[in-house]
């Protein structure tokens, strides 16, 4: 059978130069087009437009030009470098200046910095610091440039009020704030915020979303694309984060001992898990096909690859396994711990497979996985097999009738 040819060009589409490919319709090579940075289908033309970059050009190389012959007769790889540069000098002309942080004064930048340093220097993770340094940066633009030692627990206040619940901000980031506002005033001591004053709101208790083990096999056998089911496949079967499965180099999966080696994990701790028997044939699959160099999973160019393309590939997966269900990566881990301890596996075990520092923080899965509820019968059944086991052979209960009265 002949390889499909896909014709690659580049044009102008709303004043800008983009990648054209025209190829006839093939899934496979579809899901791959997918990946490319930009990409979008233009009905009225039958082809794909993608950013004109020379990282798209190199993904095209490397994987379309595994499974298709690529005709590059009408590309203009001048064109391609002018508009890439283009694109990254505006924006960095939109970058600059444009910021919240430019929004402030000198001298809250520079408080700013001191509780940076301070984090970083406590060896805070860097996810921490951005997220306190973001919420300390909305409540300093508030304040209005406001002397440190004319600060005080109005001004807590007043965020919470005109910040928080006027946008409707979660409880989870109630809670950030004020230990954003705590490791403020440890930076700044002079600072007139009466620390000790400060309560957070009681934590939500949420149950965990979770998959039934017939809607994971679903949710695989329509990821269509080795790459996507790989990367899903691998987030539920060893109960991964998001952040390590894209942090995953290929050193550190050891196929003969089954493991898998979690490095600097949440709060800075390693751990291995188990590598899934079902899982290797498909790993062999992904790695020939694809040929990753560092990373488990890489972008078009190499690199990482984005938290924000693996939740698109689980939504549309969802989308055709007819999941209903709102279903993040992390769903995938929930759903890994509550199928482990459904099948008797010790809670302690999975503590150390989710790496999870206190005992408390898995114990949440015994409330969704409650084998021993199904065990108890609802009134509704005993009274519908109560009507049925009667001697009335003229009154047939079944409640799914049209005409049940």
């Amino acid at each position: 059978m002949s390889m499909t040819t896909i014709r690659i060009s580049n044009i102008r589409a709303e004043g800008r130069t983009v990648l054209c490919l025209s190829f006839p319709r093939n899934q496979e090579i579809i899901e791959l087009v997918r990946e490319l940075e930009g990409r979008r289908w233009v009905p009225e033309h039958l082809c794909w437009h993608a950013t004109a970059s020379i990282s798209n050009l190199q993904y095209i190389d490397r994987y379309l030009g595994k499974v298709a012959l690529l005709d590059k007769s009408n590309l203009d790889y001048g064109a391609i470098e002018e508009a890439e540069a283009s694109v990254k000098a505006v924006a960095k002309r939109c970058s600059t200046g444009t910021s919240k942080f430019a929004g402030l004064s000198e001298d809250s930048k520079q408080q700013i910095r001191e509780m940076v340093a301070l984090m970083r220097g406590r060896r805070y993770a860097e996810s921490t610091v951005r997220t306190y340094g973001g919420i300390l940066i909305d409540f300093l633009l508030l304040i209005n440039a406001k002397p440190l030692v004319a600060l005080s627990n109005d001004d807590i206040e007043r965020f919470n009020q005109e910040f928080i619940l006027k946008r409707n901000y979660s409880i989870s980031f109630q809670r950030q704030f004020i230990g954003a506002i705590k490791m403020f005033c440890k930076a700044h001591p002079n600072c007139g915020i009466d620390v000790p004053q400060l309560v957070r709101p009681r934590k939500e208790f949420k149950l965990p979303l979770v998959l039934s083990k017939e809607e994971i096999l679903d949710l695989l056998r329509n990821t269509r694309n080795i790459k996507h089911r790989t990367a899903l496949a691998m987030i539920y079967a060893a109960g991964l984060r998001i952040r390590e499965l894209l942090t995953l180099e290929l050193c550190h999966i050891d196929i003969d001992r089954r493991q898998v080696r979690i490095i600097h994990s949440k709060g800075r701790k390693d751990r291995y898990v188990v590598l899934a028997r079902s899982f290797i044939l498909l790993l062999g699959n992904y790695l020939a096909t694809y040929s990753p160099q560092k990373y488990f999973v890489e972008g078009a160019s190499g690199g990482q690859y984005s938290a924000e393309s693996i939740r698109a590939v689980l939504r549309r997966s969802c989308e055709r396994a007819g999941i209903r269900k709102h279903v993040t990566p992390h769903t995938l881990r929930h759903s890994y711990a509550t199928h482990l301890l459904e099948s008797g596996v010790d809670l302690r075990y999975i503590q150390e497979l989710l790496g999870h520092a206190k005992p408390e923080t898995t114990m949440i899965y015994t409330h969704v996985s409650r084998k021993d509820l199904l065990d108890i019968k609802s009134p509704l059944d005993t009274v519908v097999e109560e009507f049925a086991n009667r001697d009335k052979p003229n009154q047939n209960i079944l409640l799914s009738r049209n005409d049940f009265r």
